[in-house]
């Protein structure tokens, strides 16, 4: 039997064809492979042109998903008519007229190939009017044909019959609902980052989304995210040298199995960047459980100058100039924002990223000494923390000197960057946490309103139950020490010495790729401090002579190169300290109070104290919660009470 080709061969091959320029009309398709890859495509660029024409109001309308048609209408400044005919063309743009604007670029449009494209690929027309202008003007991009037209000031864009002159595009779309949800999420993208603007979605004369003008981004946050995510997320402003960052993110327990509901906007222009995607992801690194998702609405603001948009003409990517202090920017940002307790109300954190100081232990008083002795001989730090012997000292302002405020670009960013990531040798508590450590006694927990509330029992060995102003509070023992545990031995850790090597009698020796070898050559430092002494020994050959002593079984080869992997893509500075604290949570792990330990009540009362003074306490180091709350509406109705 004759097999098949894998892919057919190339016209040219072997025939001597000469190089010739392509057809106009074969280049526009061409470019539209890139611009417009389905409906949505076509609804984000039409409105993105809405948005830089200064409207007030978009109304989208759109039959068979936007496969069959795609009408968007704004009230903005319109099109002279004598620019009408250029609006069609390729290349062609009022956004942008030299390098130095397109290197500081501020319009959502700017590489005027959208229009063309679309008419590349479809039956479109332009309707539009000045305000300056007698009637409006309606142009038919495939006849040219220019005509007066009824329009108020603004401007209509009619997009029929996708695709039909490609027809093998066209058959690699989904249903029409599929395409209509692409189109509406085109949509709540532009909604979530204007809220001054009212947008409107109709679907065969149905209206199925409408967002009218908000008064506040919060109000815009409320009416396209809903109220489930703003009741499960917290609110984040940093300003930082050029960078501005404000949004919500959600917490923890709020995770989601899929990552629908994450939206990163730069300027004003949504984005999917790998690099804020990781930043984001490694602030909630240790509080995810297993693949769980994070939800949030992260807006970036940065001088135009600093990032640069034109790397994708779907202009959907975009490459920071200092892409490593934005990084750790927004990372600290969103860790900052997820530290304080649910249990003390709104997020402290948030007001302190914002630079407000966080308040000082009473004079004289340590964080070790105010902790409460417990009865016994349970206390909450236990050996591990204990034999770190780690001094505590009163806690110094969160607010860092302001070494970000300076003239020079992202130098200010980089600088604050890098005091953030210093090590801390102080404890730096959120404010209204200090309450919490200076009762010292067991018996004084009582006379106190504890966000934890006051213990009252301990069931199978596993839970306490607690109770506090707004009812029941159960907490997962094991959890909630395991997290009050790592935070300490992380503190104690800082960015210490290197973790323990074992040297090997026989080196490992193991095929590796060019990249890898380059990368084994740029961060000998990084992988010493990992335990891991890396050399090459030839040419696409690495040794490994020594291994991490707390992973004696692990595959050495695989070990090291998954650690080359994360060094090439996240940087030395982030798996050096994630390779730690996941040795540390293993630590914790193992010295937190274990299952079956029969607590007393002052035992268990300090144990919630000490969660309402750690960070990120409302999670384990597994991602797990350490806690939940039982109102006292959710035991009425369990008992039928007030039916």
């Amino acid at each position: 039997m004759k097999p098949v080709p894998l892919a057919p061969q190339s016209a040219s091959a072997g025939t001597g064809r000469r190089i010739r320029e392509l057809p106009d009309e074969l280049v526009s398709q061409i470019a539209a492979g890139e611009v417009v890859e389905r409906p949505a495509s076509v609804v984000r660029e039409l409105v993105d042109n809405a948005l830089d024409a200064g409207a007030a109001q978009v109304t989208v309308r759109l039959a068979a998903g936007g496969v069959r048609s795609i009408v968007v209408e704004d009230d903005g400044a319109g099109i002279p008519v004598e620019d009408l005919p250029l609006a069609l063309k390729r290349h062609a743009t009022s956004k942008i007229a030299s390098l130095a604007e397109l290197e500081s670029v501020a319009t959502m449009g700017f590489r005027g190939e959208a229009l063309a494209a679309i008419a590349s690929v479809s039956e479109l027309t332009v309707t539009t009017r000045t305000r300056d202008a007698a009637h409006a003007w309606r142009l038919h991009a495939r006849s040219g044909e220019l005509a007066p037209a009824a329009r108020a000031v603004g401007t209509t864009v009619e997009v029929q019959e996708l695709f039909f002159s490609t027809p093998a595009r066209r058959k690699f779309l989904k249903t029409d609902a599929t395409e209509l949800a692409h189109g509406v999420e085109a949509v709540r993208r532009h909604a979530l980052a204007r809220p001054e603007v009212g947008f409107a979605v109709w679907h065969e004369g149905r209206l199925v989304a409408q967002w009218r003008p908000a008064a506040s981004a919060a109000q815009r946050w409320a009416d396209v995210l809903g109220a489930d995510f703003l009741a499960a997320s917290r609110e984040l402003h940093l300003e930082r040298g050029p960078l501005v960052v404000h949004g919500r993110v959600g917490q923890p327990e709020a995770a989601r199995s899929r990552a629908d509901l994450q939206y990163l906007f730069v300027n004003g222009r949504h984005v999917r960047d790998r690099l804020l995607a990781h930043a984001v992801r490694a602030a909630y690194e240790d509080q995810l459980h297993g693949s769980r998702q994070p939800a949030y609405a992260l807006f970036l603001g940065i001088a135009p100058e600093l990032v640069d948009v034109n790397v994708h003409p779907t202009k959907i990517e975009v490459r920071f100039r200092d892409g490593r202090a934005v990084h750790q920017t927004l990372r600290y940002a969103v860790e900052d924002t997820l530290a304080g307790s649910r249990a003390l109300g709104p997020a402290p954190a948030a007001a302190l990223a914002a630079g407000d100081a966080a308040p000082a232990l009473e004079p004289g008083a340590t964080a070790t000494a105010a902790r409460p002795a417990l009865a016994g001989g349970w206390q909450p730090q236990l050996a591990l923390a204990e034999a770190a012997a780690v001094a505590r000292e009163p806690a110094a302002p969160w607010h860092q000197p302001e070494p970000w405020r300076t003239p020079q670009g992202s130098g200010g960013l980089q600088a604050w960057a890098d005091l953030r990531q210093a090590p801390q040798g102080q404890v730096q508590m959120p404010a209204g946490r200090e309450n919490h450590l200076r009762l010292a006694g067991a018996g004084e927990a009582e006379a106190a309103p504890w966000p934890l509330g006051r213990a009252v029992a301990q069931i199978g060995g596993v839970y306490v139950l607690a109770e506090n102003a707004q009812g029941l509070v159960v907490v997962d023992m094991h959890a909630a020490h395991e997290r009050i545990v790592y935070e300490r031995l992380k503190r104690a850790a800082g960015a210490g010495a290197a973790l323990p090597a074992q040297p090997l009698l026989i080196p490992v020796s193991f095929a590796a790729t060019a990249a890898e070898v380059a990368t084994a050559e740029a961060e000998q430092d990084a992988l010493l401090a990992l335990g891991l002494d890396v050399g090459v020994l030839a040419a696409g050959t690495l040794v490994a002579r020594s291994r991490p002593a707390a992973l004696p079984d692990a595959d050495l080869a695989e070990l090291t190169r998954s650690v080359l992997a994360e060094l090439s893509e996240a940087g030395a500075t982030r798996v050096v300290q994630r390779a730690r604290d996941d040795l540390l949570a293993t630590m914790a792990c193992h010295g937190a109070v274990r299952a079956n330990r029969r607590l007393t009540l002052e035992e268990m009362n300090a144990l919630l104290r000490e969660m309402e003074a750690t960070e990120r306490a409302d999670t384990c180091n597994h991602g797990r919660p350490t806690w939940r709350q039982v109102a006292m509406k959710e035991l009425d109705a369990l008992f039928l009470r007030g039916r």
